[in-house]
């Protein structure tokens, strides 16, 4: 099958719309709230966008804050220093608070510590340049 400017097919077209959609309200509520990131689901909704609408796509890409970051991601799988420390900080923040200052089951605590070491370890080793 045929693919038009990175379009999938027709009938699958609505449900990364709809998985777009949600990964940018994912993001547009953590940008308010430090338990969940906001680039990496603006990223996510604009793979989801950049196969379904086209021009919801550009609209992310040109947003001021996010689009540069979002453009350096898809075209050289960068993440800048600067975007590096904040996710890294606000993800040990959000999670180390879980872990050492609630009652949350000792196998909870295990598995975001788990996430938290993934998360970040992927965050790091990305190329900053």
């Amino acid at each position: 099958m045929e693919e038009d400017q990175g379009l999938i097919r027709p009938q699958l077209r609505p449900l990364y719309f709809f998985f777009g959609g949600l990964a940018f309200i994912l993001g547009a509520v953590g940008a308010f709230l430090p338990v969940l990131p906001t680039t990496p689901f603006l990223i996510l909704s604009a793979y989801f966008f950049s196969k379904s609408s086209p021009k919801l796509h550009q609209w992310l890409l040109s947003l001021p804050s996010f689009g540069p970051l979002i453009q350096d991601w898809e075209d050289k799988k960068v993440i800048r220093p600067r975007a590096k420390f904040a996710a890294i900080l606000l993800l040990s923040v959000a999670i180390g608070y879980v872990i050492f200052f609630t009652g949350k089951a000792m196998w909870l605590k295990l598995i975001m510590a788990s996430i938290w070491i993934c998360v970040s370890l992927f965050i790091y080793t990305r190329n900053s340049r």
